[in-house]
């Protein structure tokens, strides 16, 4: 175990400014940003891993793999589990078009460096952490330029995608599923861009709780996930689904209490969000011990920046003999990305999106020396390949048989709008 060395710290804002920029000098990092957001339960601030002493990148047989080399020594570790682990979870998937950004199926690192960023100190976990301070403080913020305005083409046009989604509602009403979440792609091709810039400009405009900027090699994710996949702290397994959404109207509290009460009143986004619930007690059950899973929140509403979101927290004692391996196994892909029920949505996914997910509804997180761990969803996010200036965005929504196919197009298409206004420094 590497040392660990407290700094103070005057300017909390300037300071993490600065452990952003020099993040940039190693191939492989992970910026995880609360955004001090005291969401509970509340468990990093800001961390960051930075350069990898050692990691694991399987090809098959992945999240086995992944526990024997987490067995072999404690510490901390980051990485992801990309959405395209489902097709171990579940194998005979009809195979897609891979995602263009390509990201590892799964991937965690051991850091050289571990750094732990709070409102007034700065904890470094590395041998030599009074160099790294130094070089730190040295490091200037970063200034953010205006880019060149990025046009995302849709993989599906708008006809397409409406024909898709009716056909998904027939499958709904044959009983094949209860809810998907159906995400399509926007991209670029042969846009340049400056990631920590734009991750910044994301930023500022949708700060939120389970944020991430994550570089493997040459690709990139910029993540502004308001999302909790899953967090264990003790003995306990906490997951805290969204579904349900209504926009925030800034400079009129009137009408912004309203959307918030229309969507606390919404049947239909409660009956999406108690599927879930009932989706991911039913996942924990298989890893938890008897009764002790429980809801401790349903249908709470909680505001951010640009958006009201309906929120749940379900809980569970996890048993002694489930490793982190288990517990994925059980848990992955989340079902608020999915949809209910797990494996035949995922086929269903599968059959009718075109392309790979890719790192999109995945995960991104740590897990810590003592074998707690949190996990982000990757949503709200914007993927690239620095290889070749690939862009993409993807979005999606929860579909049910109530559905209305323009309005879901709108809804994905005023998400990748905002999207390219950050791209493009609009906002």
């Amino acid at each position: 175990m590497h040392p660990s060395h407290i700094f103070p710290v005057n300017n909390f804002k300037v300071i993490k400014d600065k452990v952003l920029n020099w993040s940039q000098q190693f191939d492989t990092f992970s910026f995880l940003d609360n955004h001090q957001y005291q969401l509970h339960p509340h468990t990093q601030e800001c961390l960051v891993g930075a350069g990898v002493k050692r990691y694991i990148q399987p090809a098959a047989d992945s999240l086995h793999q992944l526990q024997q080399f987490l067995n072999e020594k404690k510490g901390w570790y980051f990485g992801h589990l990309a959405y395209d682990l489902a097709e171990e979870l579940y194998p005979g998937l009809q195979p897609q078009t891979p995602s263009s950004v390509p990201f590892a199926r799964l991937f965690f690192y051991e850091p050289e460096i571990v750094i732990r960023l709070s409102g007034d100190r700065l904890e470094i976990i590395a041998d030599n952490a009074e160099r790294i301070y130094e070089e730190i403080t040295g490091t200037p913020v970063a200034t953010n330029d205006n880019e060149l305005p990025v046009t995302l083409q849709s993989r599906l046009t708008q006809s397409q995608y409406i024909h898709t989604i009716e056909q998904l509602r027939r499958h709904i009403l044959r009983g094949d599923c209860y809810e998907i979440n159906f995400c399509q792609e926007f991209f670029a091709t042969g846009i340049p861009i400056n990631p920590l810039q734009v991750y910044q400009r994301l930023s500022a405009a949708s700060p939120n709780p389970f944020s991430a900027l994550y570089k493997q090699g040459q690709q990139w994710l910029l993540c502004a996930s308001p999302e909790r996949f899953l967090q264990k702290s003790g003995d306990t397994l906490l997951s805290q689904p969204i579904k349900g959404t209504s926009k925030r109207i800034p400079g009129n509290e009137a009408s912004d209490k309203a959307s918030r009460q229309s969507l606390e009143q919404s049947t239909k986004d409660r009956s999406e969000n108690v599927m879930i619930v009932d989706l991911v007690r039913n996942d924990l059950a298989r890893v938890c011990e008897e009764a002790t899973v429980q809801v401790d929140e349903l249908f709470g509403i909680y505001s951010f920046p640009q958006v009201h979101q309906m929120i749940s927290t379900i809980s569970g004692k996890v048993a002694d003999d489930v490793d982190f391996a288990g517990i994925m196994k059980a848990l992955f892909p989340m079902g608020s990305m999915t949809g209910a029920p797990k494996k035949r949505v995922a086929e269903l996914i599968a059959a009718y999106e075109p392309v790979k997910r890719g790192l999109f509804s995945g995960a991104v997180g740590y897990i810590d020396p003592a074998g707690d761990f949190d996990f982000n969803v990757v949503i709200r996010s914007i993927l690239y390949n620095g290889l070749n200036n690939y862009v993409s965005v993807l979005a999606g929504s929860g579909i049910t048989f109530y559905s209305n196919p323009q309005s879901e197009w709108e809804e994905c298409k005023m998400k990748v709008d905002a999207m390219e206004k950050v791209l493009a420094g609009q906002w």
